[in-house]
């Protein structure tokens, strides 16, 4: 078994994880919320360390991510465990099986997950791209795990992108922003409330997360499901909002996925209506320059392109998965691709 990082050791045998802001205190023997973080007969433990539960070849829009390579295909690993408690989870079967220790899942090293991203380019996929993203269930509460692959990623020339609720201890948050390249990060709500008792969560760990992503330069994108009668008011949107614009602000641009919620697990409320979704994707482009609308089957147009800011132009057409990115150019600069408006000329704001 491997021997995990971010626990401390107490009395009596107890192990303390401070990897969240649940700060969990494990007797002898038993796990943490997560379910995959455990104490030992006195040692911490990671009984999960490499058991990937899903590996699938992706379109990197169903991150989402659209903002990042777009067009492209990404390796997306998933694992097993969250330290949330989202009563609507999609994932649930995994993400709060409590059975978790006999959740089916394939052992993988980070270098055995590293040559299956690059095994695609040398399939002659003209889509692939070198990357992997990290995602399904909660990939934070495997830490060690994704910084030893996200080290392996970066000396194989990889980009690591992390899917996740962001819902960590600052330490924990520096560390892994480190080896990222790209990150959606879910902005669930704007209420301490929410994230405390329905969540299971802290609004200020992931807001402290988002920004630390954005200092260190990760390139952002943000996802809020949208549940009515829980996330949906304007107050509440509005807040969200605002929060995304001042990172704009001051450092460029953060897109905003709003995604419609289906009833799942133990909430049963009906779905979100598409034109709720539209209505509001519209109402937040009022202030920033890139919303998009998710989750839903729509015939309006428009509601997922990306259009260039200096003039207007459609850079990147999306219908679902279907990816148009002929109004984008790019070149390559230190091994890295820089994109510009096909038409104007305007660096995209593209990564």
């Amino acid at each position: 078994m491997i021997s995990g990082r971010f626990f401390s050791r107490g009395e009596a045998g107890r192990v303390a994880c401070g990897l969240c802001p649940r700060r969990c205190v494990l007797s002898e023997n038993e796990g943490g919320q997560c379910r995959v973080r455990f104490n030992r007969n006195g040692e911490p433990e990671l009984p999960f360390y490499g058991i990937i539960t899903a590996l699938a070849v992706d379109p990197i829009e169903k991150k989402p991510l659209y903002h990042f390579r777009p067009g492209t295909n990404i390796l997306s690993a998933g694992f097993t465990g969250c330290n949330l408690r989202c009563p609507f989870c999609q994932n649930w079967s995994v993400s709060q099986n409590p059975h978790a220790r006999n959740s089916a899942g394939q052992s993988c090293s980070p270098a055995e997950l590293v040559a299956a991203a690059l095994e695609s380019q040398k399939a002659g996929d003209t889509a692939a791209t070198r990357a992997i993203a990290y995602t399904y269930s909660e990939p934070l509460v495997h830490i060690e795990f994704l910084l030893d692959c996200m080290k392996e990623a970066r000396k194989a020339g990889a980009a690591n992108a992390l899917v996740s609720n962001g819902c960590v201890n600052s330490e924990a948050a520096a560390e892994i922003l480190d080896l990222c390249d790209a990150a959606n990060i879910d902005l669930k709500c704007f209420s301490e409330e929410t994230y405390e008792n329905t969540l299971g969560g802290n609004l200020t760990a992931v807001t402290d997360f988002i920004r630390v992503a954005v200092e260190k330069g990760v390139h952002l994108e943000l996802t809020t499901l949208i549940v009515p009668s829980l996330n949906d008011s304007a107050r509440e949107l509005n807040k969200c909002r605002d929060f995304i614009a001042e990172l704009q602000t001051r450092e460029g641009v953060v897109p905003w996925h709003l995604s419609a919620y289906h009833p799942n697990w133990k909430w049963k409320a009906p779905s979100t209506e598409p034109s709720f979704i539209i209505n509001a994707t519209a109402r937040a482009r009022e202030k920033l320059p890139y919303v998009y609308a998710g989750n839903i089957v729509s015939h309006e147009e428009g509601f997922n392109d990306t259009l260039c800011l200096n003039c207007g132009k459609t850079l990147i057409s999306r219908r679902g998965y279907k990816v148009d990115t002929s109004g984008l150019s790019s070149e390559t600069e230190n091994a890295r691709p820089l994109y510009y408006c096909g038409f104007c000329g305007q660096r995209a704001p593209v990564s």
